[in-house]
This record gives C-alpha cells, sequence and structure tokens, in this order.
C-alpha cells in the first residue's frame, strides 16, 4: 500500500534544449515554450489535487525558474524550495555546449547515445581552454557547495551523478519524505534519471532507454521504505508524452526529426 507520493520533474525547455546543446552546468533560462510547459504542468498538478510540502531544486536557473513557476500556477508560492548543486544535471566535460546532430554527424550516433545514456562511460574532461570552463568554476553559486571548488567534478558518468546525489538524497531529502511531506524535486533529466535508477532498482543496461521529456512530471507511489508500490506515471496526456519522448529521443540522431 502507498505511504508516500514524491515527484520528480525534468525542468522546462531551456534555450539550449531547443537548440540541441549539451547544456550540462552552463547556467541557461527556461525557453518561451519552457515557461508554457511549467505553467501547464502547475496547472496540471493542481487540477490533480496535488499539493507540496516542500520543493528541492538544482542551483541551476531553469530547475529554479521551473519549480516557481509550477507553484505560481498551483497557487502554491509560499511552499519553500530548496536548492542544492546535488542536483545539477550531469556534467557532460568538454561535450558543453556542442550540438548533439552534429556530434553524431562526426562521431556516429551510437558513439552519442553511448555519451548521453550509458550508466558508467565518462565524456572528456572539461579543460581550461574550454569556452565555458570559466564561467562555471567563477560562478559564486559555487562557493556556498559542501565540496571545496576545486573538487566539483570536470566531467561525469550516470554513475557518478547517483553517487553525488545519494549521499543528499539519504540525508536531507528521505527524513522529509518519511515524516510525511509530500515532496517534489525539480531538477533535470539525468539527475532524476540517477534518482529513478536507485529508486526502481533498474539495471545498469536499462537505464539507457529510460527517458524523461521536459515539463513532464513523475509521480512515484512509495512504500514506508520508499520501494515503489506501482510503475512510475508520467502525468498528462500520454500521446503529448510518447511524442515529447521521441522528440528527446532523436536529439541524438545525425539528421533531426523534421529536418
Amino acid at each position: 500500500m502507498s505511504q508516500h507520493k514524491l515527484f520528480l520533474l525534468r525542468h522546462g525547455e531551456g534555450a539550449w534544449n531547443k537548440e540541441n546543446r549539451f547544456c550540462s552546468w552552463v547556467d541557461q533560462r527556461l525557453s518561451e515554450d519552457g515557461v508554457k510547459e511549467a505553467q501547464e504542468c502547475g496547472r496540471l498538478l493542481k487540477a490533480q489535487g496535488y499539493r507540496f510540502d516542500l520543493v528541492y531544486t538544482s542551483i541551476l536557473s531553469r530547475s529554479v525558474q521551473t519549480a516557481w513557476l509550477v507553484l505560481e500556477a498551483m497557487g502554491q508560492e509560499w511552499v519553500p524550495v530548496v536548492k542544492s548543486w546535488r542536483l545539477n544535471e550531469r556534467h557532460y566535460g568538454a561535450l558543453i555546449g556542442l550540438n548533439r546532430a552534429e556530434m553524431a554527424a562526426i562521431h556516429g550516433e551510437e558513439q552519442v547515445k553511448v555519451w548521453r545514456r550509458s550508466y558508467d562511460v565518462t565524456p572528456p574532461p572539461i579543460e581550461e581552454s574550454h569556452p565555458y570552463y570559466f564561467e562555471i568554476y567563477n560562478d559564486r553559486r559555487y562557493n556556498t557547495c559542501d565540496v571545496p571548488k576545486e573538487s566539483l567534478p570536470r566531467t561525469e558518468s550516470l554513475k557518478e551523478v547517483l553517487d553525488r546525489l545519494l549521499p543528499y538524497w539519504h540525508n536531507v531529502i528521505v527524513p522529509e519524505i518519511k515524516s510525511g511531506r509530500t515532496v517534489l524535486i525539480s531538477a533535470h533529466g539525468n539527475s532524476c534519471r540517477a534518482l529513478l535508477k536507485h529508486l526502481e532498482g533498474i539495471s545498469d543496461a536499462d537505464i539507457a532507454g529510460v527517458t524523461l521529456p521536459t515539463g513532464i512530471p513523475v509521480l512515484l507511489e512509495l512504500d514506508a521504505d520508499l520501494k515503489p508500490v506501482k510503475p512510475r506515471e508520467l502525468l498528462g496526456d500520454q500521446a503529448k508524452i510518447q511524442a515529447a519522448i521521441k522528440k528527446v529521443e532523436d536529439q541524438g540522431k545525425a539528421t533531426p526529426a523534421g529536418k
């Protein structure tokens, strides 16, 4: 029997999502469509009668902005929002800023899929010569992290995302859920996928097939030990959700759909 509800949400479309670029730790706000996605998500959750007690986000603007817009649409602006770098998107290293389709044309679709979706393969690390290196590591939001700035990742596999996320999950989020609070995590495609892998026991191979579109809330019903009691549910129009999933999956193709 379900005792707890947990909601995961990949932020609304960002400017670089629209351009099919690896955004990662570069700070981007939502696109016009991303704003609409977040607002529609909030209206959907309100119509279905959900109420949140606490929201967790990364420290990247697109994650925070999504949470604000969702809460505003729900009429729940007062709900506390807690931010942590441990919920950040996966660090894509040297791939940051590059176009996925162009990379597929150069390196092949299979290699890009491995970089994007595999569990334990790490992209090449970011170097100081990278055009976005100093923008990321000189950002003062990382001055208050719970690790020294020089210890922050220069690249990550999905496994490493889960490794840096789990301490925050166990020490901060889990006690709130077990106390009876209903929690929304407004984060990123890979931080949400990593948490799903942990909660659902998804295999290293099968996690490559898990796709989360932007702006679609995922409902997890959990027992007292925070084990799922039923399959995850992506809320909303199912035909639109499947189309959005295909759009995400097509991003790594050398010739994206419609081009």
